[in-house]
């Protein structure tokens, strides 16, 4: 049994094996082979901090898992990160407990990361290199990061809004002391439309900015909604969009950005990424569409990203 800290998680990481293993089970569980809990959501208001639980089980697989997610928006003012759990994973043949793996929100942080790297590629234009993030927390750092190391042969602009001025001018700093070419956006609306790349990576609950911004072209991947009554986008885009595509479309017309049209026929229209990864259903067809990816982030990427940590820790006890 594997019992390891954030430390060791870290090093055992490597990002192309992750990458490819997220993809896959987008793919996998897009076709069903993916066995599913129901997301458990609790909710703090009164430390403004949500927390979920996910579990499942991917088919022919040695494990089932269980992740235990938190996000307390207010402890960056307190010195603390938003984000922390831990992944706990058992065997599908015995039920016993393989490995705990005491990641302090890291592996989310990062599968997320991945998983919006991987919407954008599927998504955005060929020829898209301005990217605008909206947020300045953590999962702005890991969706720049991981964007620009998933896609290296681009030479992505980022430009990074938030409320908090002096976080996203932190975040800039930061972001350019890993060599990514990165400025501040000062006025919100300018950048929304001037941009091919929008990420939202917020816990807002209304909609982060207003109507006929986005110019056609553009591709927005939206991570911040993943519980009921969040919203980044406004519904206005999501009905003018040529094409609305997410991770788990019963998750994102429940507590997803999708929420909002629920009970509309524009709900019938939406498509999951592992079908767009599979070429089972076609993604993007002109550089003029304006395509968004809703993530609320599903159990098969946290089986995937436990399992790349896994075997590389046996690999490493076998050496």
């Amino acid at each position: 049994m594997y019992d390891l800290n954030k430390s060791e998680i870290m090093e055992l990481f490597h990002f192309d094996t992750a990458a490819r293993v997220i993809s896959e089970a987008y793919v996998a569980s897009s076709i069903g082979h993916v066995q599913t809990g129901d997301v458990v959501h609790l909710r703090f208001p009164e430390s403004n901090g949500d927390c979920h639980i996910k579990s499942g089980h991917i088919r022919h697989t040695d494990t089932y898992v269980v992740k235990i997610a938190s996000g307390f928006y207010d402890n960056p003012s307190n010195g603390l990160p938003s984000s922390n759990g831990m992944m706990l994973a058992f065997s599908a043949t015995t039920g016993e407990l393989v490995a705990i793996l005491r990641d302090e929100g890291w592996l989310t942080d990062m599968r997320t990361g991945i998983g919006g790297a991987i919407a954008t590629k599927a998504l955005a234009s060929r020829n898209a290199e301005r990217v605008l993030i909206i947020g300045s927390g953590i999962q702005a750092r890991f969706q720049a990061n991981c964007l620009a190391a998933l896609m290296p042969e681009k030479s992505f602009n980022f430009f990074i809004w938030g409320r908090n001025k002096n976080a996203a001018a932190t975040l800039v700093e930061e972001l350019r002391g890993h060599n990514l070419n990165v400025d501040l956006a000062l006025d919100l609306n300018q950048q929304i439309s001037l941009s091919d790349i929008i990420i939202t990576t917020t816990p807002a609950t209304s909609a982060l900015f207003g109507d006929n911004l986005v110019r056609p072209g553009t591709h927005v991947t939206a991570i911040g909604a993943d519980t009921h009554g969040k919203q980044e986008l406004p519904t206005s885009l999501l009905e003018s969009a040529s094409l609305l595509v997410c991770d788990m479309v019963s998750q994102s017309l429940n507590h997803g950005e999708f929420q909002a049209i629920n009970d509309t026929n524009l709900s019938k229209k939406v498509l999951e990424l592992g079908n767009i990864l599979s070429n089972s259903c076609v993604g993007r067809t002109s550089d003029a569409d304006i395509t968004i990816a809703d993530l609320t982030g599903i159990a098969a990427q946290d089986i995937a990203i436990t399992k790349g940590i896994i075997d590389a820790a046996a690999l490493g006890k076998k050496n």
